[in-house]
């Protein structure tokens, strides 16, 4: 009998479904993926590097450019490692408006999401219905942070500063509105005979094989893991909060999209208790004064106050000497940040976990033994973001 011909193709890096200048080799049988083995470091981001030149508070502003996508998040991520390693108490009101604006971000990037991965799978109308809303997110968001994707907003300390008087009521219109929205994008493509030729038992993992793989995240929970850093170590008062973690049974393209889907919803649920049972309070830790801006009433009656604030910024403080590890759950799953202190005042080292990137060594399983098509379609169940992959 003849040998097998294999033909071997790039996939990427420009490619509008690699979600990035990621690359795929390819080894072909046919249309039938023998081989697949990703590459990446074409955005040659250094981020890691870069924050060890710069103060604890000059660093914060290049987590917003991991997963932009989730800026608060990664803010959120970094805040809370530096926090554990001056030991810092946060105040319960910070606390509650940093879960409720990582909970509208989560949305926000879900959004996102299914309104590409739908596109790259052929159904264009989600596209207009999620960015709709995205927008409303975005444009609510804005209010307090003057900023959409970078905001920088929550600082080590706390927050940058308290929400203006029309943010909750539009945030309360948006959770009232929002579970009609999910149940439009469920109409246009949960029961889609197209859409579950093209995801339903579409690269399938078992939770054993996610856990093997160090996979995180709706991956993870739509392989039936149940596993959630907000449950699992809670974090900003999460247990607090009363929401469920969705779960799949097939662990393929379909699942993670059905799974999204619901977390979108839960986090709905997140956002109504915490903008219904926010407390009253400061939003900045007493026992760090210079780490975050004064309140605008401080800096009426002493302009000093907003000038230590600058020079903290570009001088840094300097914390202890030690190592800490803390992480949460993003919307792409755990991400969490690892900074070593030699007692200068910026990081002798960081390094970040990153869920696209560790998600993403899962992709040769995934699509090996799949077709060509399929590529497309397992690379936007994973959710990834490059700025987070080359960091």
């Amino acid at each position: 009998m003849p040998e097998k011909s294999l033909m071997t193709i790039n996939m990427g890096p420009q490619h509008p479904a690699t979600h990035g200048v990621l690359r795929l080799l390819l080894e072909l049988d046919g249309e039938i993926i023998v081989k697949a083995v990703p590459h990446i470091g074409y955005l040659h981001r250094g981020i890691e590097k870069l924050a060890e030149s710069m103060t604890y508070p000059q660093a914060l502003t290049l987590t917003d450019r991991l997963d932009y996508t989730s800026g608060l998040s990664n803010n959120l991520a970094y805040c809370l490692t530096v926090e554990k390693l001056l030991d810092i108490k946060i105040p319960q009101r910070a606390q509650y408006l940093r879960v409720l604006l990582a909970e509208l971000q989560r949305i926000a990037a879900h959004l996102l999401w299914v309104a590409t991965h739908a596109l790259d799978l052929g159904a264009m109308t989600v596209l207009f219905y999620a960015f709709r809303d995205r927008e409303t997110i975005l444009e609510t968001m804005e209010l307090v942070t003057g900023a959409r994707l970078t905001p920088s907003f929550v600082r080590i300390g706390g927050l940058a500063a308290d929400i203006p008087d029309t943010f909750l009521p539009r945030v309360k219109a948006f959770v009232e509105e929002f579970p009609k929205r999910v149940d439009e994008y469920e109409t246009l493509l949960t029961e889609n005979i197209i859409w579950k030729k093209r995801t339903q038992n579409i690269s399938p993992m078992s939770g054993e094989e996610c856990i093997n793989y160090g996979v995180t995240g709706p991956v993870l929970r739509a392989s039936g893991v149940y596993y959630d850093v907000r449950k699992a170590y809670p974090y900003s008062s999460y247990e607090d909060f009363d929401f469920e973690i969705p779960l799949g049974k097939n662990g393929d393209v379909y699942d993670r999209y059905l799974v999204r889907l619901k977390e979108m919803r839960q986090s709905n649920r997140i956002v109504e208790q915490a903008a219904e049972r926010l407390p009253d309070g400061p939003v900045a830790a007493s026992d760090a004064p210079l780490v975050v801006p004064p309140a605008k009433e401080e800096v009426g009656r002493d302009i000093a106050a907003l000038i230590r604030h600058f020079k903290i910024m570009e001088e840094g403080f300097k914390p202890p000497r030690g190592e800490v590890y803390s992480s949460i759950e993003s919307s792409k799953g755990e991400l969490g940040f690892y900074l070593v202190s030699d007692g200068a005042n910026k990081p002798f080292r960081m390094r970040i976990r990153p869920p696209s990137f560790v998600n993403l060594g899962a992709l040769p399983k995934m699509i090996e033994g799949q077709m060509v098509a399929d590529v497309v379609a397992a690379i936007g169940s994973i959710d990834i973001v490059l700025g987070e992959i080359d960091r």
